[in-house]
Parts: structure tokens; sequence; C-alpha cells
């Protein structure tokens, strides 16, 4: 039989209800405010729009120092039928260590039984296999010069849709940059562009998780790929992930349904070294105007 969205926001809140009582310290568990009413909103009107995905975070203490590991959860709606997004940060490691300790996490809940609630088991994962990762963040500098310098690749994806315009999806695009520490922007109107740029897995995540569960006029247009010894944030164009909006060509009377200027995104574009994905994103050669 098939398991229905409202059943999956009921098994969600009941294991929120469970992590609050496993976790009632201040700090413990940290909701996003209107998270919950919003789920239990739908869950008494299922004919409604569906709710943002219900997203929060855990803080771990790990080792006898109880070294604070913040676990972020972000649930897709048919979670547990489909893996949860997590992700593991602390600021006491280094950038290649919290890879190196998501990619463990990830490999563990992919172990799991399809259909199971997940998140204590993620946590006590977290809790029982971090230290190794907090012991080595405490190196030496003399013994870290000694290492072998690892070659980290920058992924940057350029997508394409005819229009951006729902403030949930927008949210929902702005949360899940965030959270997998990526760069970029995101252009609203029509039509809509995002640029992302980080680590390969998490532009990869970021990819999968906008499309869910069908996103229809979105694709992405192209992808670059650059190699570098050491931290790839020296590669990235953007500083930050950029909330883009230039002034429309007019009023077309239809919701906010306008066309975006695109000489003033041509001319962004060039200011962040991208004037050649003009053409890559609309088939034709942009030319600025002059002034």
């Amino acid at each position: 039989m098939a398991v229905t969205v409202k059943e999956c926001l009921e098994l969600q809140l009941l294991e929120v209800e469970m992590l609050l009582s496993m976790f009632p310290g201040k700090g413990e568990v940290n909701l996003e405010e209107d998270a919950v009413p919003g789920v239990q909103r739908y869950l008494r009107n299922a004919d409604g729009a569906l709710p943002p995905q219900l997203q929060y975070s855990i803080a771990v203490d790990v080792g006898e120092t109880k070294v604070k590991v913040e676990l972020q959860v972000l649930l897709p709606h048919m979670y547990p039928h489909v893996p949860p997004q997590l992700f593991a940060r602390s600021d006491v490691l280094h950038r290649q260590q919290q890879l190196q300790l998501n990619t463990g996490l990830a490999s563990h809940i992919r172990s799991l039984a399809s259909g199971e609630l997940c998140i204590y088991q993620a946590v006590q994962w977290v809790k029982d296999n971090s230290l190794p990762y907090l012991g080595n963040s405490k190196l030496s500098s003399e013994s870290a010069s000694k290492e072998v310098v690892v070659k980290a690749t920058l992924h940057r994806m350029w997508i394409y849709s005819h229009h951006i315009y729902r403030q949930e999806l927008r949210k929902k695009i702005f949360d899940c940059a965030k959270q997998l520490n990526l760069t970029g922007f995101c252009l609203t109107g029509k039509p809509g562009v995002i640029c992302v740029e980080g680590l390969r897995e998490n532009c990869e995540e970021f990819w999968r998780v906008i499309r869910y569960p069908n996103w229809k006029h979105i694709s992405c247009k192209h992808v670059e790929n650059i190699e570098t010894e050491g931290s790839i944030d020296g590669l990235r164009l953007f500083h930050a992930f950029e909330d883009l909006q230039f002034q429309a060509h007019g009023d077309y009377g239809l919701r906010n349904d306008y066309h975006m200027d695109l000489g003033q995104f041509l001319e962004f574009l060039k200011q962040h070294q991208s004037g050649h994905i003009f053409q890559i994103l609309f088939g034709v050669e942009g030319k600025l105007s002059d002034k």
C-alpha cells in the first residue's frame, strides 16, 4: 500500500516529540519557530499546500570534554521513506575533517532500513564516531605540514528554470544552499537562474533536493569543475549565496509574472567573470548596451 505524505509527516512529528523528551536541555534541540505548527496545520487540513520541510538541529556532546558537534536536519516530506538530509559540523573541525565525518554519516544512514525513523541513530553515530576527527583537529602545525596535500575540486552548477516565484520554493533554495555551504545566487523572475558552487557532493545534493518531488521546468545547463590543492574557497566566484533581483521590464498584470532585465543580469555575470554563461543559458550572445 502506498504511503502518503500525511502519514510521513505524522511520523516526523512523533520523532520530534521523542527527541525533545530525550534532549530536554536548553539549546539541545533547536527548531525553527513555525516548523511544527506549520506541519500541524497541514495535518488538520491536508487539502492545502504542503508545509515547509521540517528543519532543526541537535547539539551533540562528544567525548569527556563534551565538544559540541551540531547535527543539522532537513526532512523531505516523504521521510522516513526517503533519506533525511543531515550535516554534522563543529567549530573545531577543519573542512576536510568535516567532509570525512559527513561521508561516514551518510554511509551509515544508507545502511539503515528504508521506512524507519533514524535521526536518533544519526545522533548516536555522531556521538560515537566524531572523536577521531576531533582528535586529529588538534595536530600541531609541524605535523600538519608533513601531511600529504589533498587535492580538492570546486564544483559549479548553472541551473535554468522557466520561472522562480514562490516564496516557499525560494526559502527551500536558500535554506539548502546555506546548509550545504554553497555560494552563488538565485535570480527570481522569468526565467529564473540558480548558480551554486562548492564541494561536488554538496552541489549534487542541492540539485537532488530542489528538484524533489517534481520541478518540471528546470534543467542544469552547465557544470564547471576546477581542481586545486587545499581549500576550494579561493576559487569561488561568489562570497555568499545571494538573493538576486533586477528591475523588471514593466508589469504584465499576472501575479508577479514578469521578465527579468537580461541586460542587468549580463552585467552581473561579467562582474563575476562569468559572461560566457549567458549564451549557455539563453542560446544567444549577450551584449551590453552603450551608456
